[in-house]
């Protein structure tokens, strides 16, 4: 079980690997957003995995990219669909960022260096952590913009005005792209200072 645990930890998609650090930009200038990428990763991820796993003897090597591209189109239609139906504000604010996901490395990845090659229990589970590894990242630099660069979260104010009135601003810098990859740096930063 252990080596499910590390793409929450030392072995991070976005902070160790360095992949998908694009959404990680453009969603989380607020933790709405980042919640439901996080989720909509994470369950393509897993499904997509049990998936490949369970037709993985089926599949011929020169085509398995297509064959895996078109799973992770499968759930990925689903996931936006879904958020069409029910949520379709979120579905607007996420706009084609769900779509990307169909190209997300990370699922890629995963897809080739474990899919392929292992059975379906352990498959689903690899693509259940590494989503949520990568969804703990969205989720907490969402909540550091939305809070620093809004003064709320989840939509609700977060300081009184007593602090406005003592001079305290939103920093609108953090609502922006670069912030988001100024995080991601300083989680990397952080991660890397503690394992040396």
């Amino acid at each position: 079980m252990r080596k499910y645990l590390e793409p929450i930890s030392k072995n991070n998609p976005i902070i160790a690997q360095t992949l998908g650090v694009c959404p990680a930009l453009a969603v989380t200038a607020q933790l709405k957003p980042a919640v439901v990428m996080a989720i909509a990763v994470t369950v393509v991820c897993a499904f997509s995995n049990f998936i490949i796993s369970l037709i993985r003897n089926t599949i011929p090597p020169r085509i398995r990219i297509v064959v895996q591209l078109l799973v992770v189109s499968f759930f990925v239609i689903l996931v936006d669909q879904f958020l069409q139906a029910f949520f379709y504000e979120m579905s607007k604010l996420l706009s084609v960022f769900v779509g990307l996901i169909i190209t997300n490395c990370i699922i890629m990845g995963r897809l080739e260096a474990y899919a392929l090659s292992h059975k379906p229990l352990p498959s689903l589970l690899d693509g259940l952590f590494n989503g949520l590894g990568y969804g703990l990242v969205l989720v907490t630099v969402g909540t550091v913009r939305e809070i620093l660069g809004q003064g709320t979260l989840w939509g609700c104010p977060v300081f009184g005005n007593g602090f406005y009135t003592l001079g305290y601003m939103n920093n609108g810098l953090m609502v922006l792209p670069p912030m988001a990859l100024i995080l991601v740096g300083c989680l990397i930063w952080i991660k890397n200072a503690r394992q040396s």
